[in-house]
This record gives C-alpha cells, structure tokens and sequence, in this order.
C-alpha cells in the first residue's frame, strides 16, 4: 500500500474517532481547511455557517466543475470495537462520510500535486447532510454564486456493492423524503361506555390501513413510493378511551410528482375517515428532501471517468429510495451522484447507520481515482 492511500486512510480514520454532528463541526471543518490549505488550495471557510470550499485553479480553461463531500455524522452510540471507533459517546460516522472527506481530500492533494487539467476544480465540504439542510444553507449563502461550476459532482458509499464497483443513473437515483404528522382531534371516554364517545385509537387504526392504499391503489404500479407510519400515540389510560391521537412517518417518492399525489391522498384519505367517524383532524406534511435527480450528460461523462479506475460500472442501476441533500445541488447545477462499492462482508455491509456499520478504507483508492479521473477528464488541458 502506497504512504498516499495510508495517508488518506489516517485521516478517514481521525475523522472517525472524532465525529460531530449537524452545523456544530468545529474541528471537523478547521481540519479539512488545514489540510486544503497544506495541499496549495484556496480556501474559504463558513460557507453554510461551517462548510469548507478549496479552489484548485489550474492553466486558463474556461470549465469549473465541483466536487461533493459530506461532513457531518450521525447521533448513535458506536458499538464496533475498532482501534479507530469513535471517541464521544452517543456520536459517530455511521454513514461513511468520515470517507467521503478522505476520498475528496486525496483527489485535492494528488490534483494539486500533479493533476493534468486546464480549469478550476472546486472541492465542497458540506455541513448537515444527515438532517437536509447543509447544502441549501451553502447554496443560500451563494455558494454556486461565489463559486460557479458548470457540473457539480457527489458519490456515498454503498454497503453490499462489492468493492471496486461504481453504480449510477440519469434521472431520479434518490428518492425524496417528507415527514407527515396526523393529529385526531375525537372524543374520549371510558372504557366501558365506547358508544357515548369517538375512540381516537379507532380511527387511527382506520387510518393506518387506509394510508396503505396510498401505494397500492393510488399509485401507478410502475411509479416508486413508500408511506410507512413509524409513530402512533394517544392520551388513552388504563380505562380511558382516548380523545385524541398522533401518527407520525415517513414517505418517499422518486418524483415531485409523485410526492404531491401521495399528500393529496393523504388528505382526502384523513377528511374521509374523520367526516365518517364525525371528528376532526390536522395533517402537517413537510418535504425534508426532494428527490435527487441525474442530468443525463453528467452522469454520461462520470461513467467515462469511473471506466478507468472502477472493476465495474453500472451507468443505469435502479434507484433507490433513501434520500439525500445533494439534491439541492443537482436542482440549481447539472450534475450526477454515484454510488461506491463498500463491500459485501462484515461491518462494510451493514446498512447505513447501523451502530456497527464501518466504511471500508479499501475503498479509498477507487474513490480518490474516479475524482481525479473526472477533473481531467472534463478540464482536458489543451
């Protein structure tokens, strides 16, 4: 193994061993501006509140295309036994982005060092993906105005994708997510008198098998989307019939179009079973994450650039339906968002924030390689 790769793995693993979340990443964004600058970059710093930016700028090319790493990790009590687990209770990687920064912070110094292109690679560092919100904060605070790309370019580690193997598409890859909140307003009582109220528990039991015709009935089977109830709660006691109720959950879809029929039905399916059971209801439904969606001609030139460092390349995989704030991106600049092979073995094929899930450092190299791959690629020096 190369010092480079044993290099890049020192720091995945030191971002590891010091995970922090959300906007609060103080040491996590001072070291990827450090070792930015050491590599000869430009660097800007709070970007977002306390996203990094590095400016590699070579020759006169007219092309600009960025790169996308993600930052922050997640709050899960670590439970691999590692040398390099994380050292705070209650926080760590466990989505790989400890990775994603490694991988990017290779491509930037092998670039900065050597790297054949005429052009400006723009290498983004980005805050708070887990909660969908760092990359709108970067755009909003003028990140593609202050650094405009032509192209901006992410990839995430997938567990289960053997190693070495790079997957993408055009169109839709990651589904959108939005979060709903259903309050039944009925009328409680007691236990033994059900006639003299409207059990609350009733009705949103009706509601929970309702909501699952959303997909099955209302959707086109051939259009993807899920709906899955993950809280129900009441004010019910021991023999109390409860007046009222929330369920709360989750819904992904592959379209803004299919996102807004499944809130549609949603609503009619509530005031439906609310005008038949003559209570009353609110639904609070909030679009966390649009989907993320691949401008064809990107994804055309990644594939070009993983061909020559990736075993495999799938350049129309099927997509999937977690969800990610690269979306923003990809809405305000062309782009395209690959998946790495992390391995089918062990905790590199647990899924994404398992408490013993790990990202793989063999995969490294292939990630660093297809960044560099793409830079000169499309800022071919003349």
């Amino acid at each position: 193994m190369d010092g480079s790769v044993n290099e890049m793995i020192g720091w995945r693993q030191d971002f590891h061993r010091h995970p922090e979340l959300e906007f609060d990443l103080p040491r996590t964004s001072a070291r990827v501006a450090e070792l930015l600058e050491s590599f000869g970059l430009e660097v800007h710093r709070g970007i977002g509140q306390c996203g990094v930016v590095g400016v590699l700028q070579r020759g006169n090319g007219p092309r600009s295309i960025g790169i996308r790493a993600d930052m922050d990790a997640l709050p899960i009590d670590e439970t691999n036994g590692s040398a390099h687990r994380s050292e705070t209770p209650g926080k760590m990687h466990a989505c790989g982005h400890d990775g994603h920064m490694a991988m990017a912070l290779g491509a930037a110094k092998q670039l900065a060092e050597s790297g054949a292109f005429s052009g400006r690679a723009v290498f983004i560092f980005q805050p708070c993906e887990e909660h969908g919100h760092g990359a709108r904060a970067m755009i909003d605070d003028g990140l593609f105005d202050r650094f405009p790309v032509d192209r901006v370019y992410g990839l995430h580690n997938m567990p289960g994708l053997p190693l070495g193997h790079v997957a993408t598409r055009a169109g839709p890859i990651m589904a959108s997510e939005a979060l709903f909140e259903i309050v039944i307003a009925a009328r409680g009582g007691h236990a033994a008198l059900p006639h003299m109220g409207v059990d609350a528990i009733t009705v949103g039991a009706e509601m929970v098998g309702a909501l699952q015709t959303i997909v099955s009935r209302k959707l086109d089977p051939a259009m993807n989307g899920v709906v899955s109830v993950t809280g129900f709660e009441t004010d019910g006691a021991r023999n109390v019939l409860p007046g009222r109720a929330w369920l709360t959950g989750d819904c992904r879809a592959l379209t803004p179009e299919v996102n807004d029929r499944i809130e549609t039905a949603m609503r009619r399916i509530v005031d439906g079973i609310c005008a038949a059971h003559e209570v009353g209801a609110t639904v609070g439904y909030e679009t966390i994450f649009p989907p993320t969606i691949n401008d064809a001609d990107a994804v055309k030139a990644a594939a070009r650039a993983a061909d020559g460092v990736a075993d495999k390349v799938d350049a129309d995989c099927a997509p999937k339906l977690f969800s990610e704030d690269f979306a923003h991106m990809a809405a305000a600049v062309p782009g395209a968002f690959l998946l790495l092979g992390n391995g089918t073995e062990g905790s590199h094929a647990r899924p994404l924030h398992s408490a013993d899930y790990d990202f793989n450092d063999a995969a490294l190299e292939t990630g660093r390689a297809l960044w560099v791959a793409l830079v000169e690629q499309e800022l071919r020096a003349d």
